[in-house]
Order: C-alpha cells, then sequence, then structure tokens
C-alpha cells in the first residue's frame, strides 16, 4: 500500500506527540517540525506508510537523543493488560465458541495506543462485542471479517506465524495463541520488532506479557512501524516465506503486507480513513482480511516469493 498525501498531516502530528513524549523542550520540538519539514519533500509516496515512518523516526530518535520515547507507555499498558487478563481469560473459557471469542479480544487489543484511556474503551466494548457476536450480525461486515476462511486455513495448517503490533496488545494476542496451540494444536512464531518504534511490541514485551510460555518470540530485525520486508533479518524473511498461515495484526503491517502474496490474514480495527478505504470498510470497523481473493497463494507463489527474496539479497 503506498503512501497518500493524507497521511502527511498525521506524520506531524506522531513526530509532534513522539517528541513530547520523550520529555524533549519546545526549541527539540520545534526542530524536530523543521526536519520534518525539510525530509518529507525527500520522501517518496510510491513507498508505505511504514516505510516512510522509519526514515520520520530515526530522525526524531536522533534530534531528541531519546532512542525509545514511548518506553513508560509501553510498560503501563502491559500491566494494564494483565491485570485485566484474567477476567478476559474467564469470557473465553465460558463462551460457546472459544476461539471466535479469543479472536475477538485479540482484535479488540488494537485499540491498545497511548494510555490508560484506552483501556477504559475496551472495558466498554469487550461485554457488547462479545455477547452479539458482532461479525455474524450484518452480511456486508463479512465482507471484510472473513472467519469462516480463517477457520478453514487454520484446519489445513500446522504452524502460524504470527506478526505482533503493540505492546499491551501483546496481552489479548495471548489469549488467541493460547487457543491456538492448547485447543489447535499448532506451532506459533511470534514476531515482534527488532528496535524500539511508536509503542510497538519488542521482545522484553512479548516475554512479560507470558508469550513465550506458548510460542517461540522472534524479532524481524527492523524498526518499522509495520513490517517492511526489504528492512527485515534473513532469518525472519526465509521463515515468512516457508509460513503456512500469517496472521498480521494492526493497520501499520496492513499497510506495509497488503500487496504480498504471502498466505495473510490481516486482524485490525480500522482507525485511520486511508485503511478502511482501502480495505472497503468503515473507521472503527473490526478487520479480518485475507488476501487470498486478490492473489489465490498456492504453492507456487511461495517458492517464486523466496526465490525472489534470495535473488535481491544476492
Amino acid at each position: 500500500m503506498q503512501t497518500n498525501l493524507d497521511c502527511i498531516p498525521c506524520f506531524y502530528k506522531q513526530a509532534l506527540r513522539a517528541a513530547r513524549l520523550s520529555g524533549a523542550d519546545l526549541k527539540t520540538q520545534r526542530e524536530v517540525l523543521v526536519q520534518l519539514s525539510e525530509l518529507i519533500p525527500e520522501l517518496s509516496l510510491d513507498t508505505s506508510p511504514a516505510e516512510m515512518g522509519r526514515t520520520i523516526y530515526a530522525m526524531i530518535s536522533k534530534v531528541t537523543g531519546k532512542k525509545d520515547p514511548y518506553k513508560e507507555i509501553k510498560e503501563e499498558s502491559n500491566k494494564i493488560a494483565l491485570r485485566i487478563y484474567p477476567e478476559m481469560k474467564t469470557k473465553v473459557m465460558e463462551s460457546e465458541n472459544q476461539l471466535l471469542t479469543a479472536l475477538q479480544l485479540s482484535i479488540i487489543g488494537n485499540l491498545i495506543g497511548f494510555g490508560l484511556k484506552d483501556f477504559q474503551k475496551i472495558s466498554l466494548k469487550i461485554d457488547k462485542i462479545i455477547d452479539n457476536n458482532f461479525y455474524l450480525q450484518d452480511s456486508n461486515f463479512r465482507e471484510y471479517f472473513n472467519y469462516q476462511s480463517f477457520c478453514q486455513r487454520l484446519s489445513e495448517v500446522q504452524s502460524v506465524f504470527y506478526l505482533a503490533d503493540s505492546a499491551g496488545e501483546v496481552v489479548f494476542d495471548l489469549l488467541f495463541i493460547e487457543q491456538l496451540v492448547t485447543n489447535y494444536d499448532k506451532n506459533v512464531i511470534y514476531v515482534v520488532k527488532g528496535k524500539p518504534v511508536l509503542i510497538d511490541a519488542l521482545v522484553d514485551d512479548a516475554i512479560y506479557c507470558g508469550i513465550n510460555n506458548f510460542a517461540k518470540i522472534i524479532s524481524s530485525g527492523a524498526d518499522c512501524p509495520g513490517v517492511v520486508l526489504k528492512y527485515c533479518s534473513p532469518e525472519f524473511i526465509r521463515l515468512f516465506n516457508e509460513a503456512e498461515m500469517i496472521i498480521s495484526k494492526g493497520q501499520g503491517n496492513y499497510g506495509a503486507l497488503s500487496e504480498e502474496k504471502n498466505p495473510l490474514f490481516f486482524l485490525l480495527i480500522a482507525k485511520c480513513p486511508i485503511i478502511a478505504k482501502h480495505i472497503g470498510c468503515n473507521i472503527g470497523d473490526f478487520v479480518l482480511e485475507n488476501n487470498f481473493k486478490e492473489h489465490h497463494w498456492s504453492m507456487e507463489d511461495s517458492e517464486s516469493k523466496k526465490q525472489d527474496r534470495k535473488d535481491e539479497s544476492q
């Protein structure tokens, strides 16, 4: 997915927020915006928002001197999410369809942003969404919530390659991964970012939240707000291209991977109008979308992708 002109004002908002959260003074905050203004004309709109974000956040880190301005927010999100984990686990265990309930909760976790207010929103949504079996209510909704397709693919594979999004959200992923491992006997590899970027989860976040009890945790090797393949490690690329089924969380990963031919299922809440338009849904909609309709994934596609990546690395 290419960057849209409407993404640029959002980059300014995110840059200013990051500078403020880093503790930068007004002079430094202004310098971040000045340098962003110099940087924007040099960036190609042909790249994904995640790739542009990588360049922008590297600049912010350099100007502010803070490698991880969101560190405290991520730690807070992990702690709050773990406090409500037992309640959510009970809802999963008591539900008629445990997999669907855990999947719903995983998507609800995509609401996590920048603090306690996000968890207040989440608490209000959990009971309503789960009790109503939201994906069944609207035939149009099912066009971008492809649960049956997801279940069919899950029944055909032995392993799942799971691309994480935010800290805190990791706990919601844990509920889903527990189902994949204990009730469906799947091997899961959980992928986090290689270096700090926004509130994206790192290895320490995944371990702190207990993912390591159910899945193997690896790093993508990259520091983009979304998985941009050309910046990922060779080991990640190998596993990505060999994956039987890939679960991709969040808008950043969707923007970076929506054109890939691998067997991807995107789990997210549409919070950005550009993302929503690309999917064909409304802002606030819950999305479980696959790329099979356009790409008709096959083993031949996978082998072709592996060779392409190998050629690029030589």
